[in-house]
């Protein structure tokens, strides 16, 4: 079974940044990414990529301050988060799934256990 370990999260001031890393046990899958839930909110899409062709795609709420990437390990991906708000204060998810898709929640397979990001002064 894939296993996704999520690391990095912690406190942040607004208009600060943090890098998540996803670390998965094995390669198998396909799309990769990161979703979010806020306090008393539903489960979100923030970024997700194609593990071999890098193809990556972006929820409006993050693009042009979020970064999806594949770092140097070929099983670890990263979340760089740059001008964060603090309505980006959630519980982020690595999930991961074998199929060629959008980032969404349920085409997913595979989840973390959750990382907290709080965005607070």
């Amino acid at each position: 079974q894939l296993q996704l370990v999520e690391s990095g999260g912690g406190l942040v001031q607004p208009g600060g940044s943090l890098k998540l890393a996803c670390a998965a046990s094995s390669l198998e899958y396909t799309t990769i990414g990161w979703f979010r839930q806020a306090p008393g909110k539903g489960l979100k899409p923030v970024a997700c990529i194609n593990k071999r062709s890098g193809t990556t795609d972006y929820d409006l709420s993050v693009k042009e301050r979020f970064t999806i990437s594949r770092d140097d390990a070929e099983n670890t991906i990263s979340l760089q988060m740059n001008s964060l708000k603090p309505e980006d204060t959630a519980v982020y998810y690595c999930a991961a799934t074998p199929m060629i898709t959008s980032c969404t929640a349920t085409f997913m397979r595979a989840w973390g256990e959750g990382i907290l990001v709080n965005v607070s002064s």
